[in-house]
Order: structure tokens, then sequence, then C-alpha cells
């Protein structure tokens, strides 16, 4: 979906949420750390998971685990009162879960700049059995209405 240099066309602008920052993210240098930026993606996807799946049935109340993380870092960024963007879409689906790209922004109000662009995997987890469990055709269908392409990264060897 979106590229690191270019923010995305509206009528094809993936889900966004709003996430604030914390004082606590940013570090010595002033600027949000590196390992800050995994809570703001899971935040993001907290608050995208009850919009796309609804209160009701949460993928998050049955049980998830992540997988994986990549994530490129495109620009510093320093913390203020404002909170960052978050883009996010799916980028693949397999039978017991799904890979998510994001794209960490500024807000229109800001001029769009991008921090990082970041993939995350996901896998329905049942703790009770501790087993993977399988995508459900509905959630697969929830999934397809977010699905958009791969995340592209700059540094990777893909």
């Amino acid at each position: 979906m979106p590229s690191p240099d270019s923010a995305p066309d509206p009528s094809t602008r993936p889900y966004r949420t709003q996430v604030p920052l914390r004082w606590s993210d940013m570090d010595a240098y002033g600027h949000v750390n590196n390992v800050q930026y995994l809570r703001l993606l899971e935040d993001a996807r907290v608050i995208g998971f009850r919009e796309w799946f609804g209160e009701d049935r949460s993928l998050l109340d049955a049980g998830v685990i992540v997988s994986r993380h990549e994530i490129e870092y495109v620009a510093p960024l320093t913390h203020r009162p404002q909170p960052i963007e978050v883009d996010m879409w799916v980028t693949g689906v397999h039978g017991a879960g799904f890979s998510l790209g994001y794209a960490v922004r500024d807000p229109a109000s800001l001029g769009e700049r991008t921090y990082a662009i970041a993939e995350t995997g996901i896998v329905l987890y049942d703790f009770t059995t501790s087993r993977p469990r399988r995508l459900s055709d509905e959630d697969k269908v929830v999934l397809a209405g977010h699905a958009g392409d791969p995340v592209a990264f700059r540094w990777s060897r893909r």
C-alpha cells in the first residue's frame, strides 16, 4: 500500500487510526525509541481489530499471538503532543493466521511524513490447548476487506 516516500491516495487509503505518543517513548536522543514502535503497532492493532471484527467477537478475546515483526525505520520521530497515525492493512492470509502491513506517519494536518513501515505476522491461538486454531470463513471475509499490497521494504532481500 503506502510507500515510505508518499502519502496514499485517499480513495485507496488503508485503515487508519491515531495512536498517542507517551513521554516515556523518548530515548536519550529525544526521539521515539525503536522498541516503542512495537507498542505503537500493537495499539493500532487493538484499536483496528475491535473496529474490524466488532466488540462481540474480537480476535484478541479469542486469542492471537505475534509470530514475527519486521520494521524499517524511515525517519526519526520526536515526541510531541499530537498523535501519530498508523495505516494498517492485511498483506497475506493463511489457514491459522495472517500478516499485517503498517505505515507509521504524521496525520495530514502535519504533512503526512512517514517514520516507519512494518509488517507483523499474527497467528490465531487456542491457549487452552496450546495450539494454533483455524481462521473462520467470517474472519477471512473481514480480512479480505482490508487486503492490500505487501509492504515495500527498501532494504529487504525479498
